[in-house]
């Protein structure tokens, strides 16, 4: 990301990711009551004044090697420190200083960075803060980031941080291809992220469900910029037993509303099970592009391997009859050739899930297909189409004027789609078709 980027620190529990979805401007990290629950660095842009900046939120700093999570949580905000241009070093102003501030604030003085303290939780004039002045940043500020309080001095005081020319005219804000990794837990979308990234942004751990946020990461890549949500497992109803993990489902879902092209991760060994099904579902229902990814094809046996794996993709497509449209891929971390490859593929696909036809040619369209194959009798009635026309993209919508739409029975529209995708390359995007009513002379 060519953007300053500015990194929230501190111990467990000081309002992190409030702060955090305070300065981006909405609910994106989750904030709960309890310690440990950021894990990942998660990533958004925010502006002040003329500057656009990426914020990262991290995961509480304890210092502690007794769990493989709790060491890796560690290194993430750590790599978050390392990249970052300012530092927010947050601290609770209810608790003052406490043995584990003092242990972040030596981290940070060796890291050499620029750090602003802020003393969170102040919500009355009447709270102290000089207690704060040991740990040797100079002025802390006080501010609550649960109410807004003083935010805007804060601000103030990151961009006067930023290196010189950093100030952008906003009227052209970049775009990214937005793409979000999705599919049951455990199944490879950490590591598989990592691996596309050629880096280690994301936590990996073979205990399902490590992933907790949607976790934000951009790149760009042969001139095209790229923004990859890493999504939580999102598992069956009857398994998801904490709030917490409830609030994580609820984030993958809404990163395949916020998506241009989901992407779902499949186990190549496994197949398709219930779960995968009712996720492409949701992804076909909110109009998204789709990739299906048949993942780990280095453990694929020998004579799969040898046939492309025909059988897994056949099994693949009979179980998503419904969308046909996505293209079938093999993904293996150790394989890099196939992970470039995605590269090539995003933008086809998105430049497909843009695509507007002009309304002539598809009146042309459409009077071939219905001199091949007119529309039969439906109910004794004669069902008419009279034209249509594009209303808009992303995914690629139709409207299409009919004398009567109950009489439009819909496997003749399924027939006029099919025609409309040998005509056009719509690979990866849905369609959708609307029938609207309008009589003509004679049709009564």
């Amino acid at each position: 990301m060519s953007s300053p980027l500015v990194a929230i620190v501190g111990r467990p529990n000081v309002g992190k990711s409030t702060l955090f979805n305070r300065m981006v401007g909405g609910r994106k990290a989750i904030e709960e009551k309890v310690p440990g629950v950021t894990r990942d660095r998660i990533y958004d842009l925010a502006t002040w004044l003329n500057y656009e900046f990426g914020v990262i939120d991290t995961g509480g700093l304890t210092f502690s090697q007794n769990e493989d999570i709790e060491t890796e949580v560690q290194k993430q905000a750590l790599l978050a420190i390392e990249d970052a241009h300012v530092i927010i070093f947050l601290v609770d102003g209810r608790e003052g200083p406490t043995p584990l501030d003092r242990e972040v604030a030596n981290l940070l003085r060796r890291q050499g960075k620029k750090v602003i303290l802020a003393v969170n939780k102040i919500e009355s004039q009447g709270q102290s803060i000089h207690e704060f002045y040991e740990l040797g940043f100079g002025d802390p500020l006080g501010i609550s980031a649960a109410h807004g309080k003083n935010i805007g001095d804060l601000l103030d005081e990151v961009v006067s941080l930023f290196p010189d020319g950093s100030a952008q005219d906003r009227g052209e804000e970049e775009q990214h291809l937005k793409i979000a990794v999705v599919g049951r837990p455990n199944v490879g979308k950490s590591s598989f992220i990592n691996h596309l990234l050629g880096e280690h942004r994301v936590i990996v751990s073979p205990q399902p469900g490590t992933t907790r946020d949607s976790i934000d990461t951009w790149i760009e890549k042969e001139g095209t910029s790229y923004r990859f949500i890493d999504t939580a497992g999102i598992r069956k109803k009857s398994r998801v037993k904490e709030d917490l993990e409830y609030y994580s489902v609820v984030r993958s879902l809404r990163a395949i509303d916020q998506a241009d092209i989901a992407l779902l991760l499949l186990e190549a060994q496994e197949g398709v099970t219930e779960q995968d099904q009712k996720i492409a579902g949701y992804i076909l229902d909110q109009g998204r592009a789709l990739i299906l990814a048949l993942n780990k094809w280095d453990l694929i046996g020998a004579e799969e391997r040898r046939t492309g794996g025909k059988e897994i993709v056949q099994d693949v497509r009979g179980a998503l009859k419904f969308v046909s449209f996505a293209p079938v891929v093999f993904t293996s971390i150790y394989e890099r050739k196939k992970l470039n490859h995605l590269f090539h593929l995003f933008p086809r696909i998105f430049e497909n899930y843009s695509r507007r036809i002009p309304t002539p040619l598809l009146n042309r369209l459409l009077e071939d297909a219905q001199s091949v194959n007119p529309m039969p009798l439906y109910k004794g009635k004669q069902g008419r189409i009279y034209y249509w026309t594009q209303t808009k993209t992303c995914p690629p919508s139709f409207i299409l004027f009919v004398n009567n739409p109950s009489l439009i029975h819909f496997s003749y529209l399924r027939y006029l789609e099919n025609r409309l995708r040998e005509a056009f390359d719509f690979e990866g995007t849905p369609l959708k078709f609307n029938l609207k009513s309008r009589s003509r002379k004679g049709d009564r």
